[in-house]
């Protein structure tokens, strides 16, 4: 079984808007074979728990603009570790201490990654009208 064409559009919006607030590593992870609740894993760090809160109040903002609501959310008060459930797409955003603690990537290291694509930010010196 493979990410539906819904989950991997919401992917592409959740590291867009991850990406826009700095968001470093970003990783998504076909999870559809071993999880039958969702197709796809986002995982995203953040340098410090301030940015960490950012990058979550961004993917959510985005991805209720591509009309995915969210299901549940934690931790977002400590800013450490935020899991954003959407259904289709789980993003966890991490501070880069717990990243490395829980190693979610070594975790699912089986499923396959789903390639991302981000848009370079538009440059002032070359965007004069």
């Amino acid at each position: 079984m493979t990410a539906t064409p819904r989950a991997i559009e919401l992917v592409q919006a959740a590291a867009q808007a991850a990406d826009s607030k700095q968001g470093e590593d970003i990783v998504a992870l076909d999870v559809s074979g071993p999880l039958p609740l969702t197709d796809a894993f986002v995982l995203v760090t953040g340098r410090n728990e301030r940015n960490v809160q950012a990058i979550a109040g961004e993917v959510e903002e985005r991805m209720l603009e591509a009309g995915a609501r969210t299901l549940r959310r934690e931790g977002r008060a400590e800013g450490r570790w935020i899991l954003l459930d959407f259904g289709d797409v789980v993003v966890h955003v991490f501070h880069e201490e717990e990243r490395l603690f829980y190693s979610l990537e070594r975790l699912w290291k089986d499923c396959p990654v789903i390639p991302i694509e981000l848009t370079a930010p538009a440059d002032p010196a070359t965007d004069r009208a």
